[in-house]
């Protein structure tokens, strides 16, 4: 592999790896926040829904002291991998990246901290203010963070002098439809990784009976969360496939393999296989209209080809290989559709086994039994949709404007690997504290085994956390 594609290797593999703190951050505040107010307004029901919050606040916090540096990395590669790319983009990219420190993380670890630290000193309707507003700073440093990703895919509001982009029009950077779309679509899938996160350990709990006033609530509200997570995300993400058909045609067009424009009414490739080499498929299953109904809404509408598109990126931007990895995009594509397509289902069937069976849903054994092994799913889905969307733009960083080639920084193939191993090796061994932390925290449930204690780490008196806590004191 050359410096280029250890470049882009390393700064992927730091990306998913971080992705997979920011995505239960960023849902979970959320929910809990909810389950906060529930707690807040229903004083009937305050005990229960406080040892939920105090629970799965716990595992919050475990998630975000340890995925809280792992961004940080990622910015240093824009100096060190990505010195070219930098020098082209800084006036228009460290905007959002200065705003999402300002704006949103300190808005959150200042209020996580009171939140967690302060329950057995502030209010509740405090304590419920703090919470809210960390939900909020998690919504503000996604919305940044995805602002600037957007912009690479649609760059706007910039004009390029002495071979940098300047900035001419913020507002038109911040309303980046862009940007607005993507942004929808991660904060769907953060839902529904935390919604599915949620359900798994409260079904592992139940099928025990183990605490089940309050794991029965927690599943419905995770319930509740996946069911509008994957409409949302389903919802946003099919506006963006249509969208990309129009800004990003290559990108669409290897999402299906379709290497010459297609008949109108267009097919969809269900699987093929493809040969990039020979610019062709040497087989593929197509499924009638489907095609046509994905790209337009219709029954009718074609697209055009790979080689098509080629053509036209050829005498636009002069002759190279546009060509995004097809096969990646392609089943990357398929892979994500899958899980989601897998989730949106388990998430309605849990709502009709919740209104069919009412108290039965809590010992639906077989179903209960499913959301344990689903936990992972949500994270696959994200994984690969980061693939379609970052792995189709190639060769481009900066779609038409700047390409990877031409981005990256003057290092030998030999510092880039050692920087890669290095990274891999420490994310790898943050990824596994945190799994490992999560889930001896988690198995132990509210009431925690003595065995099952960190002596580094100790749980919190679910007991005495919370509402309940603040009543019994006053």
């Amino acid at each position: 592999m050359d410096v280029v594609d250890l470049s882009r290797f390393q700064f992927a593999s730091t990306s998913i790896f971080h992705f997979f703190f920011v995505s239960l951050t960023v849902g979970l505040a959320f929910l809990i926040a909810v389950m906060e107010t529930i707690a807040y307004v229903r004083k009937d029901r305050r005990e229960v829904y406080g040892k939920a919050t105090g629970f799965f606040g716990h595992l919050f916090l475990i998630n975000f002291a340890v995925g809280v540096v792992t961004g940080i990395v990622q910015e240093f590669q824009f100096g060190m991998n990505w010195s070219e790319y930098s020098d082209f983009v800084g006036n228009i990219f460290g905007v959002p990246l200065a705003l999402e420190v300002l704006m949103a993380f300190f808005l959150e670890s200042t209020f996580i901290g009171l939140w967690w630290f302060g329950k057995d000193r502030l209010k509740p309707w405090m304590r419920l203010a703090s919470i809210w507003l960390v939900a909020i700073g998690t919504q503000i440093s996604a919305f940044w963070i995805v602002l600037a990703n957007a912009w690479m895919h649609h760059p706007v509001g910039y004009e390029v002098v002495d071979g940098q982009a300047r900035l001419t029009d913020f507002g038109a950077v911040v309303f980046n439809y862009k940007a607005w779309l993507y942004f929808a679509h991660v904060q769907g899938s953060a839902w529904v990784v935390a919604a599915f996160f949620v359900l798994g350990i409260s079904a592992f709990h139940l099928l025990r009976r183990q605490d089940t006033d309050v794991y029965s609530r927690s599943l419905r509200i995770g319930l509740v969360f996946a069911a509008v997570g994957t409409v949302f995300s389903v919802v946003s993400g099919h506006t963006e496939a249509q969208v990309a058909r129009e800004d990003q045609p290559m990108k669409f067009a290897a999402m299906e393999a379709q290497w010459e424009t297609s008949e109108s009414p267009a097919p969809w490739s269900l699987v093929a296989l493809i040969d990039q080499d020979a610019r062709e498929n040497r087989w593929s299953i197509e499924i009638p209209y489907v095609g046509s109904i994905l790209a337009y809404n219709s029954l009718e509408g074609r697209y055009d080809g790979i080689n098509q598109i080629e053509e036209q990126y050829d005498a636009a931007y002069g002759e190279d290989d546009y060509t995004p990895p097809v096969a990646w995009v392609y089943w990357s594509f398929r892979i994500m559709v899958a899980i989601g397509s897998l989730l949106l289902a388990t998430a309605f069937l849990g709502l009709f086994l919740w209104w069919r069976r009412k108290g039965g849903l809590d010992t639906t054994r077989w179903f209960l039994r499913a959301l344990v092994w689903f936990i992972p799913l949500p994270w696959i889905a994200n994984f690969t949709g980061w693939m379609v969307t970052e792995m189709g733009r190639q060769p481009f960083m900066v779609y038409g404007e700047l390409t990877v080639a031409e981005g990256v920084s003057a290092n030998t193939a030999g510092e880039v690997l050692a920087g890669l191993v290095g990274l891999w090796a420490v994310y790898l061994a943050l990824i596994g504290l945190d799994i490992y932390l999560l889930s001896v925290t988690a198995r132990a449930g509210i009431h925690r085994k003595p065995e099952a204690q960190l002596v580094a780490a100790p749980a919190p008196d679910y007991e005495d956390a919370g509402f309940q806590g603040y009543e019994r004191r006053n």
